[in-house]
Order: C-alpha cells, then structure tokens, then sequence
C-alpha cells in the first residue's frame, strides 16, 4: 500500500482526464487557501448582487407593465447513477444525494407572439448546503444555474404548470484534503471545474394563499464533460415556496 498525502511523499499522480498535485510545503498550502477563499468569497457577493438587482428589475417590470414574476426559495436534491464495478478504488462517484438550497425567478409577458400569459423565461441557481466529500478525502461543492425558456399554462385559477428547457452551466469547487488517503495507485486530487448543461424541467405551482404559492418541481440536467462523475445525467427534485409580483 503506498500513502499518497501532503505531509509524507509530497509529488504528482495522474488519473485519467485529472490531475493532482500534493504541495510540499503546508505552510505555503494552508496561506494561499486562505487567500483562495476571500476570493471566493468576493466572487459569490458580486454575483449574488447581480442576481438580486436582475430580481429588482423584473419585479417592478411587472408591477408596472401588468406581467407577472415568481420570486421563490428552493430546497431540493439530486439523482443519478453510480457504477456498479469495484474494480477501481477510486472511481467517479455518483453526483447525487445532499441537500440544495436555491432561488428562481420566473416571468411571464402579458403578451407575447400573440399568447397572452403563457410564454415567459426563469433564472435558477442551486447548490450543496454543505460541503461533500469526494471519494471519502476531499471536500466539494457543486453549484447549478440554468436560463430557460418557459411555456405556462392555467389548469384552474389558483393552480398553474410550467414547461421549460434551456441552457446552463455546473461549477464545481473542491477544497483542500481532508485526512489522509492510502490507495495502490495514489489519490486523485480535484481541482475547480466549470461544464456547460442543457435542462429540461416542469413544475405545478399553486397559490394557496393571496399571492403565495408552493411548486413541486422536477429538473433533468445533462452535463457536458461531467468527468469529475459517474454520469453526466443527473435529475434534481425538489420544491419551491414564493411570492407572485404582479397581475394573476
């Protein structure tokens, strides 16, 4: 068995479609983490702004112009398939289970093409409340976001279902080592990645109170070059709770 870790025999091992690199120094490992996450941290307020103020913006749209916009909160979790081979000691885990908080926007144009209410778009953004652990050593966290398209129609006055598709991407953040790892072949060391996906979705929205609504929701994601897993196919279900700006 051979110790593959920073701390014993510091050097670099290669999987397939990965790289990893075990720094020798820890002090300088432990300084510019630190320094990684301040940056990050400055990266997820800039783009939380931008999502909020894309937010603003609807909302008064819609209050102005008669359209209608969904500001919702999220809870949901993800599926996919694992491989069913032990063969390999390390293998891409399924990206499945966890808990993923997230926010949407949808609206819809009072006309649009001729349909009146039913052809609108929506913004999401999900990811892991808290951070995985990759093959049992290294944390991770992946954050989705998707813009689609959307097609609504009314089933009664207080309940409506939403059809949608489009594109998104998938960012994957790993951290540094978690604990040691014992492995024949050496351990495979993440680092940071962005794909691109393509999404499917539907959702049934009802208003149980004035302008408040629930929405169970079912997401399909293909992601592009997901290496970093099993599959690149992964459904998330979950639901919303949210609040209806405008005409309904």
């Amino acid at each position: 068995m051979i110790y593959a870790g920073c701390g014993r025999f510091p050097g670099v091992f290669a999987g397939p479609g990965r790289s990893s690199v075990c720094r020798s120094s820890a002090g300088a490992s432990s300084a510019g983490g630190k320094t990684e996450q301040v940056t990050k941290r400055g990266l997820y307020l800039r783009k939380s702004a931008l999502f909020l103020s894309a937010c603003a913006v609807l909302v008064f749209t819609a209050l102005a112009r008669g359209q209608e916009t969904d500001l919702a909160v999220s809870a949901s979790t993800l599926f996919s398939t694992k491989l069913n081979s032990a063969s390999l000691v390390y293998s891409p885990p399924p990206e499945k289970a966890g808990l993923y908080p997230g926010v949407s926007v949808t609206h819809t144009f009072a006309d649009l093409f001729g349909f009146k209410n039913r052809l609108g778009f929506n913004i999401e953004l999900s990811a892991l409340a808290r951070r995985g652990l990759y093959n049992g050593f290294q944390g991770y966290r992946p954050v989705l976001y998707d813009f689609n398209a959307v097609y609504q129609t009314h089933v009664e006055k207080k309940t409506a279902i939403d059809l949608m598709a489009g594109f998104g991407g998938e960012r994957l953040l790993f951290y540094h080592q978690i604990g040691g790892c014992v492995s024949p072949n050496g351990c495979q060391f993440m680092y940071n990645a962005n794909h691109f996906l393509i999404d499917a979705g539907g959702d049934v929205r009802y208003t149980f109170w004035k302008h408040f609504f629930v929405r169970p929701e079912a997401h399909y994601y293909r992601i592009v070059d997901n290496n970093e897993f099993h599959s690149g196919n992964v459904v998330r279900l979950g639901a919303s709770i949210g609040y209806t700006f405008g005409a309904q």
